[in-house]
């Protein structure tokens, strides 16, 4: 049987008791990331665009981090988009700050909706640590 780490940060056990998920499995070097949102370590929902994408990719740096893991890592990412052609400019500003360019698969989809209200984006992605840090 294949062993299997639940990853769940300590700002993050919140999630696991209201929501019945973790935030990253790894089994192996490889670390499977649930989809990140931009919101407060209260779970609300970060209302403006821009902030809100820092924040949900801080959400995955620190989901990442707690696995042993950095963008770097990450080899597939998905990204889920609300309105897609209203935000995608600055989603992709944002990504282009924080996160490595051209090191990942990245496939980008435009949805009706999120899981609540006045989310705009969730990140989804796998990484593969490396052996030598």
């Amino acid at each position: 049987m294949t062993e299997r780490e639940f990853i769940v940060p300590q700002q993050m056990q919140s999630i696991v008791e209201r929501a019945g998920y973790v935030p990253a499995v790894k089994v192996g070097a490889t670390v499977y990331c649930a989809g990140q949102v931009g919101r407060t370590p209260g779970l609300d929902v970060i209302a403006d665009p821009e902030a809100q994408f820092l924040a949900c990719w801080e959400n995955l740096r620190i989901v990442l981090e707690e696995a042993g893991c950095s963008f770097d890592d990450v080899v597939d990412m998905t990204t889920y988009h609300v309105q897609m052609s209203e935000h995608m400019a600055v989603f992709r500003e944002v990504k282009d700050r924080v996160f490595p360019r051209g090191t990942c698969a990245w496939t980008a989809l435009g949805v009706s909706e999120l899981a609540r209200p006045g989310l705009l984006v969730e990140i989804k992605c796998v990484a593969v640590q490396r052996e030598a840090r």
